[in-house]
């Protein structure tokens, strides 16, 4: 089992028309993730709090269609946090967000997870906004402590971080617990420092998303491998960087009996897993069908 802890929120995604129209698509760093992990056939949980408003249910109904555990999730009155990402002409994006007094900040830690979990999955919004972004690092830190394979996708959101400074030196102390590091070269970017800094902080492979340029990992030994990216025709790349979060737990969460771990093959498949999430409009990562060889679009597991 995978659990990834995280806000689920909605996109409201801009359409052609009506000119100026948002179309409301299931969002949020973790939510995407775990999704993603349902349609690529892994044992998959989500871990958070969600509103019991129409678009809590929605989101509720995205996962459980991917076959993701909600055993973990929390309920509550308050209202869906709102995600307004505007497109860029590359097909990247920024985000504007409505997060005042919204369900997934109220997130409280879990007793315990299910029996059998071998990953943790963390990052985003969550680990802002509090009180819940306490309570996600505290689940992080003991979860850590029981041996599990964690992994920190920061996801950075600048309109959400009040203070940077602060925000930067609690992430280098959160990396202590953490496994993996997967980050975006404008998180990096954001964040200063760089890969030495990371892996001396606590992970042992930190793994880097550099757009059109593909993928790098380096680790603790001091492997590099780096894997291109696949060419397509981008509709946008919402939901491309928790694909690939989704694509390397779904590849390192498994029992390897000493056996070093495949980098390159392991990049090369979350690469061509977040190629087909861009060639489609907002997030919608791709099933494990499509990317078995001649693996046809759209078809479900």
């Amino acid at each position: 089992m995978i659990v990834v802890g995280g806000e689920a929120l909605m996109d409201l995604v801009p359409v052609a028309r009506p000119p100026g129209a948002l179309l409301p698509r299931p969002g949020g760093g973790p939510y995407n993730t775990a999704l993603a992990l349902g349609r690529l056939g892994a044992r998959a949980a989500f871990c958070s709090r969600v509103s019991s408003d129409g678009f809590g249910e929605t989101l509720l109904a995205g996962l459980r269609a991917a076959g993701v555990d909600l055993s973990l999730v929390q309920r509550g009155p308050e209202p869906t946090t709102l995600a307004v990402p505007s497109p860029a002409p590359d097909g990247s994006a920024s985000y504007g967000f409505y997060a005042e007094g919204t369900a997934d900040r109220l997130f409280a830690l879990p007793a315990a997870l299910p029996a059998g979990t071998r990953a943790l999955a963390l990052g985003t919004c969550s680990l802002v906004l509090e009180p819940g972004a306490s309570a996600y690092e505290a689940l992080l830190r003991r979860e850590s402590g029981r041996g599990l394979l964690t992994l920190l996708d920061p996801n950075i959101r600048p309109a959400l971080i009040p203070d940077p400074a602060a925000y930067r030196a609690r992430f280098l102390e959160r990396l202590a617990y953490v496994s993996v590091l997967k980050l975006s070269e404008e998180d990096a970017r954001w964040l200063g420092g760089g890969v030495p800094d990371w892996l001396a902080a606590g992970p042992s492979a930190v793994v880097l998303t550099r757009g059109a340029a593909g993928l790098t990992v380096w680790t603790r030994e001091g492997a590099r491998h780096t894997a291109a990216a696949r060419r397509v025709v981008v509709a946008d790349t919402i939901g491309a960087g928790d694909t690939v979060s989704a694509a390397l737990l779904h590849r390192l969460a498994v029992p390897r009996g000493g056996v070093p771990v495949d980098w390159p093959e392991v990049l090369a498949y979350a690469a061509h897993a977040a190629a087909l999430t861009c060639t489609r409009p907002g997030a919608e990562p791709p099933y494990a069908t499509e990317l078995r060889p001649g693996g046809r679009a759209g078809s479900g597991a």
